[in-house]
C-alpha cells in the first residue's frame, strides 16, 4: 500500500490533467460559440420565413443547421487530434483522429494507445464529446419545435390541425 502512494506517478497526472482541462475548455468555448451562433441564424431566419409564410426555406432551414451542427462535432474531434498529435502521443495523424473520435462519442472502437501518463487524457475528450452532444440535443429540441410549427402550419388544411 505505502510503495503504491510511493510510486504514485502525481507529476504525470497533474500535467495529464491540467492539459486535458485545457482542451475541455477550449473545445467546449469553441462549441458554445460555433453552436449558438447556428441556433441564433435559425431563429432569425425561421422566424422570418414564418412570418412570410414560407415554410420550405425554415424546413430547409433546419436540415442546413444540422449540417452544420455535425460539421462542428467533427471540427471538436479534429481540433482533439491535432492537439493529442501536437504531443506526439501517436506516430500518424490519423491515429489521432480515430483516437480522438472514439472517445469524443464515447463508442470506444479504438483502443487505449495513450502512453502511460497521459492515460487519463481519454477521460477528459469524452467527458467533452459527453457535454457537447448533450448541449447539441438541447439545441435540437428547440429547432425541432420551429420545424414541428412550420409543418403544422403548411399542412393545417390538408390533415385538419
Amino acid at each position: 500500500m505505502i510503495e503504491a502512494l510511493i510510486n504514485f506517478p502525481l507529476l504525470a497526472l497533474v500535467r495529464d490533467a491540467s492539459w486535458g482541462i485545457v482542451g475541455l475548455i477550449t473545445i467546449l468555448i469553441f462549441h458554445g460559440s460555433a453552436i449558438n451562433h447556428i441556433y441564433m441564424v435559425f431563429e432569425r431566419r425561421t422566424t422570418k420565413y414564418l412570418k412570410l409564410i414560407q415554410y420550405n426555406r425554415v424546413f430547409a432551414h433546419f436540415y442546413a443547421s444540422f449540417v452544420f451542427i455535425a460539421i462542428t462535432h467533427l471540427l471538436e474531434i479534429l481540433l482533439w487530434a491535432i492537439f493529442i498529435f501536437s504531443f506526439n502521443l501517436f506516430k500518424e495523424p490519423i491515429d489521432a483522429i480515430l483516437f480522438a473520435g472514439s472517445c469524443y462519442t464515447t463508442v470506444g472502437f479504438e483502443p487505449d494507445a495513450l502512453p502511460d501518463g497521459w492515460k487519463t487524457l481519454a477521460f477528459f475528450i469524452s467527458f467533452t464529446g459527453l457535454f457537447s452532444l448533450a448541449w447539441t440535443t438541447s439545441i435540437m429540441f428547440g429547432m425541432t419545435t420551429t420545424y414541428k410549427e412550420a409543418w403544422n402550419l403548411k399542412y393545417k388544411d390538408r390533415f385538419n390541425l
